[in-house]
Formats: C-alpha cells, structure tokens, sequence
C-alpha cells in the first residue's frame, strides 16, 4: 500500500508588509534564539552516555529536526513571496488586503474579515487567507452587492455592508 498524495495546490505568493515581517522575525527567533538552545540542551543529553535509552536526546533531537524544518521552508517561502502594499485603483471593491464587513443573508448577523496571504491568516482575528472560498467568492465584488459562497456548511448567501483598506 503506498503512502502517495496529489500534490497540494498552489497557495497564493502574496503577503501584507506586516505578514513578512512577521515571518522574517520567526526565522530569525529560530535561527538566532531557540536552535541554540536546543544544540545546547542536546549537547547535554548526548554527554549523559547512552543515546539509545536517552529520552531527552531523542527528544532534542526531534526538536531540533523541526526547527530545521520550519526554517528552511520560511527560507523557501520568503523567497516567493510578493509583498503588496498598494490599495488598488479601485478601493470600494473587494481585493487582497481589504477589511470587509459582511451581512449574513438569513440572519442578519454581520461579521468582519480581512484578506491576506495564506501564510498570516488568523481566524481569532478575523484574517482569511485569499485562496479561501469566503475570499474568492467576494472578490471585485462592492458595497451592497450580495454574493453566495460555498462554506463547508454549504452555500451561504451573503452583502457586502462595507469595504476598507489600511
């Protein structure tokens, strides 16, 4: 039986200057900060003798292995990357980097959301990634307007109540 997967789909390269920089300050606390750590603390662990039965030399070993991991992909991604920081010609329709307030069709509950990059996407505050199908579903469009999405939960009509950059 074979462990193959299609590969993933392509994310959107495009990022806010604060989203970049946000990732640059992860691989450089990485790099400069916690690796060290781990190479001391797994220093220590290799010195106690016997590797094989050592839980905190595995342990490190694996953390460090991680660390390695996110370095290098953030190193991968930082490259392709593409920081926008121009509002767009049009600023009262919907595109990367707006804040948006939405009016649900059925209930009247209003919600805000803001589009970003798939790497700095946070649901707590409201940031959705731009491949999202909430994302897609509202682009070019402007106050107003009403949309449906399909959400998980299916499809889910919604107004675009205000539109905002900045």
């Amino acid at each position: 039986m074979s462990r193959w997967r299609p590969p993933a789909e392509k994310s959107t390269a495009l990022i806010t200057r604060e989203g970049h920089a946000r990732l640059k300050a992860e691989i450089e606390d990485l790099w400069r900060v916690r690796r060290p750590e781990v190479v001391r603390a797994l220093a220590a662990a290799a010195a106690e003798g016997d590797r094989s039965e050592n839980a905190e030399y595995t342990y490190r070993k694996k953390q460090l292995g991680e660390i390695d991991r996110r370095v290098r992909y953030l190193g991968k991604r930082l490259r392709v990357l593409q920081v926008v920081e121009t509002t767009p010609s049009d600023p009262e329709a919907v595109y990367f980097g707006a804040t948006i307030e939405l009016e649900h069709a059925v209930t009247g509950e209003t919600s805000r959301y803001r589009i970003v990059g798939p790497d700095e996407t946070d649901a707590k505050l409201g940031w959705i990634s731009i491949d999202s199908p909430l994302a897609r579903a509202m682009l070019k469009k402007r106050v107003d307007d009403d949309f449906e999405a399909e959400l998980p939960g299916g499809k889910q009509r919604f107004y675009i109540v205000g539109v905002s950059y900045g």
